[in-house]
């Protein structure tokens, strides 16, 4: 009997164990798997919502900050103003409505910076000037700015994101905006950034006589200025910026100058969805001619860079900016060929 009483006693603590055994198994087993807290994940997607363009807004019910007194601001903080231009007055007189009481496309660069990166850089016309847009939408009243990251503009030129330079500039420019509006803060767009559909900016190149070299370069800029006129392109400004170089004793180019060509079409029908185009508008060619070289390189940012900052996805919007980078490229494979 005493033995069987052992058997039973044994047995019971085997089945026991088991047991305890399998429900620590299933308990690991069935363990969730750690998640991320909400606020980790939404921070997460912020941060990939869009680095290319920056909204800046301040409320403005009193109409106190103006175009006027932002560009004042950008003089005081020893940048030179290129052009200022209203574009709800052509957007009305072209297309007989506008979306806004305020629509300015700004131009604008600092000299001596734009010197020490052109020396580094010579793709520095890509963004000398750089392009903002001021608005106010109808209905609103607060005032906008949006101009490009210095994350967008080191991806665009392909250099090193932590070049000084650059980082500088657009700290600077971050200081000033909060100067002009002094209540401002930073708005994130709605729409993260997709993947380009092409290369981000377009090359041309062509010969040209070492030294004799200013009777071709005249030839060269009538027949663009022509053509750009014919193609529905509009000079929205001309900064020769190897003069400003020659200024400071620099004399590593021959030439260097910078067109801000808008098409008014491309401008207004973008602005209607995404104000904040006007980062890239107007765009900024460049011709660049080293001191001593046989050739003239010519650059410009792509219509993709808009297709992909901004996230645009609208048939009619797509058509507008694939004709645009069309005729332009087409307007310098002839004029290069």
């Amino acid at each position: 009997m005493k033995l069987i009483m052992q058997s039973l006693l044994l047995s019971s603590l085997l089945v026991t164990t088991g047991i305890a055994k399998d429900t620590n198994s299933t308990k690991e087993a069935k363990e969730p798997i750690p998640v991320k807290k909400a606020t980790e994940v939404k921070k997460e997607e912020s941060k990939a919502t869009n680095s290319d363009v920056v909204i800046f807004s301040s409320e403005n019910k009193d109409g106190k900050i103006t175009t006027k007194s932002i560009e004042e601001a950008f003089k005081k903080a020893g940048f030179f103003i290129s052009a200022n231009r209203d574009m709800n007055g052509p957007f009305k007189k072209q297309f007989k409505e506008s979306s806004f009481e305020v629509y300015n496309l700004f131009t604008f660069y600092k000299k001596d910076t734009v010197l020490e990166l052109a020396k580094k850089y010579p793709n520095v016309g890509l963004f000398a000037p750089m392009s903002m847009s001021i608005y106010t939408k109808k209905g609103e009243k607060k005032i906008s700015v949006a101009s490009l990251s210095a994350e967008a503009m080191q991806k665009i030129m392909k250099i090193p994101a932590d070049e000084k330079l650059l980082t500088d500039l657009r700290a600077l420019v971050e200081k000033t905006l909060k100067e002009a509006l002094p209540d401002g803060k930073v708005e994130e767009p709605s729409y993260k950034m997709v993947k380009p559909k092409g290369e981000l900016v377009t090359h041309f190149s062509m010969e040209i006589d070492k030294g004799d070299w200013d009777d071709e370069l005249e030839e060269f800029k009538m027949g663009f200025e022509g053509d750009l006129v014919t193609n529905g392109f509009v000079i929205a400004g001309h900064n020769n910026l190897g003069d400003d170089f020659e200024e400071a004793k620099y004399d590593g180019f021959d030439i260097y100058e910078v067109y801000s060509i808008c098409k008014l079409p491309v401008i207004y029908t973008i602005a209607k969805s995404r104000p904040e185009a006007g980062a890239f508008a107007p765009c900024s060619l460049y011709l660049e001619k080293k001191k001593g070289e046989g050739e003239l390189n010519f650059g410009f940012p792509s219509v993709y860079n808009w297709m992909s900052s901004l996230a645009i996805t609208d048939k009619k919007e797509l058509d507008v900016l694939e004709d645009a980078q069309k005729r332009m490229t087409t307007i310098l494979k002839g004029l290069t060929e």
